[in-house]
C-alpha cells in the first residue's frame, strides 16, 4: 500500500535544495579559474576552456537530459543527476593526483552533465507544481536559494582551494624546473579534498530526495510525449524562440563577469587583493543575486515580471558601464553590484519564454537549458578579448548582452495572441506516486 505524497509547499522545499547544491557547484569554476590558472600557467583565452567545458555540456546533455525526464519523470531524472554530478566531482580526485588539466575538463564536463539534467528537470518542476499565475515569483524564490549556493561555496570552499599563494608566471618561470613541478602537483592537489566532500554531500542527497515522496509528474510528461510534439514546434512560439537567446546570452554574461571577477579585484588599479582574499569578495557578487531574488519574489506579487526585467538589464548596463570607465573601490564594487540586478533575470527569463506552451514544455525547457551554452560561448569570447585589450575594456561583451536583455523584456517576450498554447498540464496535489 502506497502513502500519501508531500504537499506542493513540501515537495517544493524538497527540490530548492536542488537549486542550493548546482548554484554552489557552479560558483567554483570561478574559483577553479585563477587556481587552474597558476597552476598550469595559462592565458585567459585557454583558462576560460574550464567555463566552455562546463557549459558546453548544457549544449550537448539538455537535449539527452529532456528525453530522460520525458522517460522516467521529474523525480527519478533528479536522482540520476545527482549521482552523475557525484561521479563528475570524485573525478576530480585522479586529475589533481597526475596532474592533468584535460582530466580537469572531463571531470567538469561529467559534473556539468548530471546538472544539466538537473536544470531541465528542476526549473519546470518548480514552475507546474503550483498555481500558474505565481510561477515567475516561486521560480525566483527557487533561484534565490541558488543564490544562496553560490554565496555560501566560494566563501567557505574558496580558500580551501586557493590555499597557497599563487604564483604569477614569471615568478614560476624563475623556479627550477623540479620546484616548478613540485608547486604545481601540490596547488592541484587542494582541489582533492574539496570535491571528495562533495561528492559525497551529492550522493547523500540523491538518496534523500529518492527516499522523499515528492510528485514524479510522470502523468505532465506522458501528457507532452516526445512522439507527439517537435521542438521545431515549440520554437514557432516567438517568446520562446527571443527566450532562449535571451538565457543564452544572459548566462553568458553573468558567467564572464564572475569568471573575471578574482582576477579583475587582483588588478593594482582595481582592488590589488590577493586572489585567496577576492574570492572571499565573490559573496558580494552572488550573495546580492540572492538578496535581489527575495525581493524579486515579493516584488513579482505586485509588478509586472516583464517591467522588473527591463529595470535590472538598464540598471547592469549602468553599473558595466562604470566600472569599465573608473578605477579603484568604484570600479570593484560597481562589478560586483551587478549580481544584485542579475538575481531575476534567469527565472523571469525561464518562465516567461515557457509561457502559455502547456505539454510544449517539456521541449522548451530542454531549448533554454542548451542556451545556457552561452556560459561557455561568451567568456571564452571575452577571455580572447581580456588578452587582447585588457580586462577591464573586456567588459563592453557583457554590456552588450544585457543591453539584448532590455529589448527582450520590453518587445521579445511578448505572447503572440495567434498562437494557441497547447493543453495545461495538471498537477495534483497529492495522490499515489507514478
Amino acid at each position: 500500500m502506497s502513502r500519501g505524497q508531500l504537499s506542493n509547499p513540501a515537495a517544493i522545499a524538497v527540490v530548492s535544495m536542488i537549486f542550493f547544491t548546482w548554484g554552489g557547484l557552479t560558483s567554483l569554476n570561478d574559483v577553479l579559474i585563477p587556481h587552474l590558472k597558476a597552476v598550469f600557467s595559462m592565458n585567459y583565452a585557454q583558462t576560460m576552456l574550464i567555463q566552455f567545458t562546463f557549459f558546453g555540456a548544457y549544449f550537448l546533455m539538455s537535449l539527452p537530459s529532456g528525453a530522460v525526464v520525458a522517460r522516467v519523470g521529474y523525480k527519478a531524472s533528479i536522482v540520476i543527476g545527482l549521482v552523475v554530478a557525484a561521479v563528475g566531482a570524485a573525478m576530480f580526485y585522479p586529475a589533481a593526483r597526475l596532474p592533468s588539466y584535460g582530466l580537469f575538463l572531463g571531470a567538469l564536463f561529467v559534473l556539468a552533465s548530471g546538472i544539466t539534467l538537473l536544470q531541465v528537470a528542476a526549473n519546470p518542476y518548480i514552475s507546474l507544481i503550483g498555481d500558474p499565475r505565481t510561477s515567475h515569483s516561486r521560480l525566483n524564490l527557487a533561484q534565490a536559494l541558488n543564490s544562496l549556493g553560490t554565496t555560501v561555496f566560494p566563501w567557505a570552499i574558496g580558500p580551501l582551494i586557493l590555499v597557497g599563494a599563487v604564483l604569477g608566471a614569471d615568478q614560476l618561470a624563475a623556479m627550477p624546473v623540479a620546484e616548478q613541478a613540485a608547486y604545481r602537483a601540490s596547488q592541484a592537489r587542494s582541489v582533492e579534498l574539496p570535491y571528495l566532500m562533495l561528492a559525497g554531500g551529492l550522493l547523500l542527497l540523491a538518496v534523500f530526495v529518492l527516499l522523499m515522496r515528492i510528485p514524479s509528474l510522470r502523468e505532465a510528461t506522458d501528457a507532452g510525449d516526445d512522439r507527439h510534439h517537435s521542438y521545431g514546434e515549440a520554437l514557432r512560439h516567438s517568446h520562446l524562440r527571443w527566450g532562449v537567446l535571451g538565457i543564452f546570452l544572459y548566462v553568458g554574461a553573468e558567467v564572464s563577469i564572475g569568471s573575471f571577477l578574482i582576477n579583475y579585484m587582483a588588478e593594482p588599479t582595481i582592488g590589488g587583493l590577493s586572489e585567496a582574499s577576492a574570492s572571499r569578495f565573490l559573496a558580494f557578487y552572488w550573495g546580492g543575486a540572492m538578496v535581489g531574488r527575495f525581493i524579486g519574489a515579493a516584488l513579482m506579487t505586485r509588478f509586472d515580471a516583464r517591467r522588473l526585467l527591463a529595470l535590472s538589464a538598464v540598471a547592469v548596463c549602468v553599473l558595466l558601464a562604470v566600472t569599465m570607465t573608473t578605477q579603484g573601490q568604484v570600479a570593484m564594487w560597481s562589478a560586483l553590484a551587478v549580481g544584485l540586478f542579475n538575481s531575476i533575470m534567469f527565472p523571469t527569463i525561464f518562465t516567461t519564454a515557457i509561457e502559455r506552451l502547456g505539454t510544449l514544455t517539456s521541449k522548451a525547457s530542454s531549448l533554454l537549458v542548451m542556451a545556457i551554452v552561452g556560459g561557455a560561448i561568451v567568456p571564452l569570447a571575452q577571455g580572447a578579448l581580456a588578452d587582447r585589450i585588457g580586462i577591464q575594456p573586456a567588459f563592453v561583451l557583457p554590456l552588450a548582452c544585457y543591453a539584448y536583455i532590455v529589448w527582450y523584456a520590453l518587445r521579445g517576450s511578448r505572447v503572440r495572441s495567434g498562437m494557441s498554447p497547447g493543453p495545461a498540464w495538471s498537477v495534483p496535489a497529492a495522490g499515489p506516486m507514478h
